[in-house]
């Protein structure tokens, strides 16, 4: 089993920054792909972006294209989520994943409890 702990949700203005970290824990030579996703009020859990085990290959959902920027350290199993330019929209809980990618399709396989991030106008 993969353990997925993040960090770094908070309260922001509109126009603003935050980072976001996850740290893998357990059978983390499993891993593959490691992403996040997003949960707003009354929303359905929507994908962020996700990255390859070996960083050469990341995609991004199109709302977030240009202001967020997903890496991982293997060395520490962390992977982070840059995110700049925040808007109110962008308020969510923000979930860690880990997973495998298929024909083009990701998909999650464990979980991290989410993180609130909180983006004012």
């Amino acid at each position: 089993q993969v353990q997925l702990v993040e960090s770094g949700g908070g309260l922001v203005q509109a126009g603003g920054s935050l980072r976001l970290s996850c740290v893998a824990s357990g059978s983390i030579f499993s891993i593959n792909v490691l992403g996040w996703y997003r949960q707003a009020p009354g929303k359905q859990r929507e994908l962020v972006a996700h990255i390859s085990s070996g960083g050469t290959h990341i995609t991004y959902a199109d709302s977030v294209k240009g202001r967020f920027t997903i890496s991982r350290d293997g060395a520490t199993n962390t992977v982070y989520l840059q995110m700049n330019s925040l808007k109110p929209d962008d308020t969510a809980v923000y979930y860690c994943n880990a997973g495998d990618v298929y024909s083009g399709t990701y998909y999650p396989r464990s979980w991290g409890q989410g993180t609130q991030v909180t983006v004012s106008s």
